[in-house]
């Protein structure tokens, strides 16, 4: 990151977003820059987490930050160093979260993998998280609805199917490839499980044996692994979609195809239900801050990109670049509506893949105060597809 100069940059932004200076983001890179990280995306169903936590002390408090006093002294928020987390990676860079929580202090948490998210959630080391569908729907249905609740949007789309293009020119030419996911059971591979059972082809969930050979590779490993001629391709988020496309890959499906009006959830909010019970006014503080961030992110695209990317830098990646960075920026979508009815599809995706019963997740949503946050800023509510708290 370069050097940050002597005053507040200028900024050109849309609505109440006032920029908290050098002080708040600086604060947050001084924690951030204590974790060393992998990136790696949301991890799924059942899987037992072997992934390190990357615990951070607690954030300074921005000067650009109100004196209001919440409930909690502290809040600690996980969240991955991934672009497809863009809005806790730039809200906590510019300081917007801070704003809100006022004198209550951030403890950032930064995982790499969904399971160990899911872990410290129930082991109450976060009450907050950025998270992606499947661990969130893992993590409730098997808590039996008691660990967590969803209670926002955070992005859309962002993952495809990118290929070699001398071994696979068409859909069509799948049958005998091997195509890499992130890991057993996550979005992603949930995802392509799904869609190749709808093509007829032959898979087994479990070991990835079939028509089509599923290979589990860490995100960290898959454009090596490409490079090597050991997968032929890979249903993978961005950065690392765009990443295998800078080594010759070509997008031979990008996932929103498959979806109405081309949007899918690739990352919501959760909460401890305890933590939401107990304080709901530190919980609210949150969505207004992540409210606010997307606005930012989507009226300041190229201030957001930087900030993300200086963040994943700060935290102990590599920082992304520009022919990696830009063309994976622009297929992230941020957005508050948490898309419920397709959570709903991406449980019955993980059924239909063979990786899961069906799950009850009936009570999974409470949107009460997104709606709440949404409505002072004089927008419309969002849907929970039925699937919202009933007491």
């Amino acid at each position: 990151m370069a050097p940050t100069p002597s005053h507040p940059r200028p900024v050109a932004r849309s609505g109440p977003h006032p920029d908290p200076g050098r002080a708040g983001r600086a604060a947050f890179l001084a924690v951030a820059a204590l974790s060393s990280i992998s990136l790696l995306a949301a991890c799924g169903y059942g899987s037992k987490s072997t992934a390190k936590v990357n615990p951070a002390p607690a954030a300074a408090v921005s000067p650009g930050a109100s004196d209001k006093k919440l409930s909690a002294d502290t809040v600690k928020i996980g969240y991955f160093a991934n672009l497809t987390h863009g809005t806790p990676l730039v809200g906590l860079q510019e300081g917007l979260f801070q704003k809100e929580l006022g004198s209550t202090r951030i403890k950032p948490q930064i995982f790499n993998a969904g399971p160990a998210e899911i872990e410290a959630l129930n082991a109450g080391s976060i009450d907050i998280g950025w998270i992606g569908p499947s661990p969130a729907i893992n993590g409730y249905a098997q808590s039996k609805s008691q660990a967590l609740r969803i209670i926002g949007g955070s992005a859309s789309g962002g993952v495809e199917l990118v290929v070699n293009p001398e071994k696979i020119k068409t859909l069509g030419d799948l049958k005998g490839k091997k195509i890499a996911t992130p890991q057993l059971g996550n979005t992603q591979d949930v995802a392509l499980l799904n869609y190749l059972v709808g093509k007829g082809y032959k898979e087994d969930a479990q070991s990835g044996a079939g028509d089509v050979s599923v290979v589990r590779t860490d995100n960290k490993v898959t454009p090596d692994a490409y490079a090597s001629g050991s997968i032929d391709g890979a249903w993978v988020p961005e950065p690392t979609a765009s990443t295998l496309v800078a080594k010759g890959a070509k997008v031979l499906l990008d996932e929103k195809d498959l979806w109405p009006n081309r949007q899918f959830v690739i990352t919501n909010i959760i909460v401890a239900q305890k933590f939401l019970t107990e304080h709901p006014d530190v919980v609210e503080a949150v969505l207004r801050g992540s409210v606010n961030t997307n606005a930012f992110i989507n009226a300041n695209p190229d201030q957001a990109k930087q900030d993300a990317n200086d963040a994943i830098k700060a935290a102990g990646g590599n920082a992304l670049a520009a022919d990696i960075l830009d063309p994976a920026w622009k297929r992230i979508d941020f957005l508050d509506d948490p898309l419920a009815g397709t959570l709903q599809s991406e449980a019955d995706h993980a059924v239909t893949a063979g990786l899961l019963k069906k799950p009850d997740i009936s009570g999974i949503y409470d949107l009460t105060l997104l709606n709440e946050v949404l409505r002072a800023a004089g927008r419309p509510a969002v849907a929970d597809a039925g699937l919202g708290k009933t007491s």
